[in-house]
């Protein structure tokens, strides 16, 4: 457990980057998202192929890789439009709520309990949120492209996450991280190919190309921040709960606003209310660490005594 821990928190921090990445590169969301997708499902195939990782998927859960590759498109083309609406630190923070609509999804989906204790928790997460965006300065609101909008996109982004998360649970025990990340990264390339043609012709103007510093911020995206962090995050959802994973990408805004300071800027854009939400989010993901811990040490030293 504690093993998966840890690659859930190093594949979070590599997620950190993706905002300032996506602010950097000059690309539309969808354009962009494709590039991600088309690039990532090629690192992957020649990963897999020279390891020889090739699994036989059955067709049930063929089709339930392709609609989580569908969901992987839509989350992340809905994910970059809230950055480059609002701004990087908006759009990482929205993806703090993924634990809330988790403790509520998971439990529908797969006929549990719902835990009161994560609802809790999750709540407090939501009050951290609540607190950067209630005391928010209109300078703030006003130098964003479309704060309301981009907003908006970001929480739609989080519920989407929620899903694939919950979805992709059981198949991390049936096969390898890197088969279901290359079918899905591939189905949503696929999904975003289709929709290309409609576009480009309601979208003329757009480029499509990559330019000038765009093909390297593109490539450590693709490597650092999907093929390898996903790879981690898969492993790790092999050990943790659904719940847990989604919880724990709660540091995701924080690594990203740590870095969307440091290298964009925006602490220019925020007030001592974002500083209070971020502290309070901070709060819940530690209170969720240590639960989780303490909760393993019970279960542990119950074995033992039962032995």
């Amino acid at each position: 457990m504690k093993k998966g821990l840890l690659q859930m928190h190093l594949a979070v921090l590599l997620w950190g980057f993706t905002g300032v990445l996506g602010k950097l590169i000059s690309l539309s969301a969808p354009v962009l998202v494709w590039y991600r997708m088309g690039l990532t499902a090629l690192f992957l195939a020649i990963i897999i192929q020279y390891r020889h990782l090739w699994q036989k998927v059955s067709r049930q859960d063929m089709w339930r890789i392709v609609g989580i590759g569908l969901l992987f498109a839509i989350h992340w083309v809905m994910f970059y439009a809230s950055i480059k609406l609002a701004n990087a630190s908006i759009a990482l923070v929205c993806l703090s709520t993924a634990s809330v609509f988790t403790a509520v999804i998971d439990p529908l989906l797969n006929g549990k309990k719902i835990n009161p204790v994560e609802i809790g928790l999750s709540v407090i997460a939501i009050i951290g949120v609540y607190l950067i965006y209630a005391l928010q300065g209109e300078e703030a609101e006003h130098s964003m492209v479309n704060f309301s909008l981009g907003l908006g996109l970001g929480i739609a982004a989080s519920i989407i996450s929620a899903v694939f998360t919950v979805f992709n649970k059981p198949l991390t025990s049936k096969y390898e991280p890197r088969i279901l990340v290359f079918y899905e990264m591939l189905t949503g390339f696929i999904f975003l190919s289709i929709l290309g043609p409609l576009y480009i012709f309601k979208n003329p103007e757009e480029p499509l190309l990559m330019q000038n510093m765009d093909i390297v911020w593109v490539l450590c995206l693709v490597y650092f921040c999907t093929v390898l962090g996903q790879s981690l995050a898969m492993s790790a959802l092999r050990q943790l709960s659904s719940f847990t994973v989604s919880f724990t990408v709660n540091l995701e805004p924080l690594y990203g606003i740590i870095f969307a300071f440091a290298f964009l800027g925006e602490h220019k854009e925020v007030n001592w209310g974002f500083y209070a939400g971020v502290g309070v989010i901070t709060l819940s993901v530690l209170l969720q660490t240590f639960l989780m811990i303490r909760n393993g040490r019970k279960l542990k030293k119950a074995a033992m005594l039962s032995q």
